[in-house]
């Protein structure tokens, strides 16, 4: 079993930075692949917005590339997501997900983002 815990969510005006964090504690793989993803008002589905593999191999959504960079320490297995340059369409519920090397996922219960215009 995985847990994670986010970290680092608040209100945020356009223009504004906000890094969040997500820290994993459990049964933790040495590889394995940490994503963030974010869920928006009204939006059931949520997208993927960054990853990251255990040797520091990253992807980011087109939405948030050159304004968003993510991070992970492995020896504390904590992710990271700097956000720079938001936007109020960057309002959204952050999710961590990791997924281990055996192929199972498991999500952390999401900090909230907001950035008013």
């Amino acid at each position: 079993q995985v847990h994670l815990v986010e970290s680092g969510g608040g209100l945020m005006q356009a223009g504004g930075s906000l890094r969040i964090a997500c820290a994993a504690s459990g049964s933790i793989t040495r590889n394995n692949l940490m994503n963030w993803y974010r869920q928006a008002p009204g939006k059931q589905q949520r997208e993927l917005v960054a990853g990251i593999t255990s040797a520091g191999s990253t992807n980011y959504a087109d939405s948030v590339k050159g304004r968003f960079t993510i991070s992970r320490d492995n020896a504390k297995n904590t992710v990271f997501l700097q956000m720079n340059s938001l936007k109020p369409e960057d309002t959204a519920v952050y999710y961590c997900a990791v997924r281990r090397a055996d192929g199972r996922s498991y999500w952390g219960q999401g900090t909230q983002v907001t950035v008013s215009s």
